[in-house]
């Protein structure tokens, strides 16, 4: 898969899917906006704040991730979309990750959110106020999990 671009219209199905999925179950928009999918895919990738999503392999892999957060983690796209998702976070905090999404998984979503991540580099950082929900497709079929976070503090 290639990076969002204009070439393939910023991932528009992936992008929609995160849109759809959060206003469902959040009840207010992932960016407040009255353009077309097409612009929204453009403006997602382009955003001032962190949002990645993850498949539903038994081992999550990242499927999407906006260029705040391949900043973030600084990682390619390429580099990234083959990064299985728990490898975010420290093996010392991967059991808080997973209770958090296995929460997020009976829930539908959680906020105020906060855990330590770590970029490709070794810098750890701490996300705060993240919103992580669960993507689902038309038919309500579980499409993976989403995070969207705008405050981080480098430790």
């Amino acid at each position: 898969m290639e990076q969002p671009s204009k070439t393939n219209n910023f991932l528009i199905e992936q992008a929609t899917l995160l849109r759809n999925s959060y206003r469902y179950l959040l009840g207010h928009e992932l960016i407040i906006t009255t353009q077309t999918d097409s612009q929204f895919a453009r403006e997602l990738f382009y955003a001032p704040f962190a949002v990645v999503s993850h498949d539903t392999g038994s081992d999550p892999v990242f499927n999407y991730g906006n260029l705040a957060a391949l900043k973030l983690f600084e990682f390619s796209w390429e580099e990234f979309t083959k990064l299985p998702s728990r490898l975010s976070a420290e093996p010392v905090n991967q059991a808080e990750r997973e209770m958090l999404l296995q929460e997020v998984s009976q829930k539908g979503y959680i906020d105020q959110y906060q855990g330590i991540r770590i970029s490709k580099s070794g810098q750890r950082f701490l996300i705060q106020n993240a919103v992580v929900w669960n993507l689902a497709g038309p038919n309500k079929s579980y499409k993976g999990q989403a995070a969207k976070f705008e405050h981080w503090l480098f430790l």
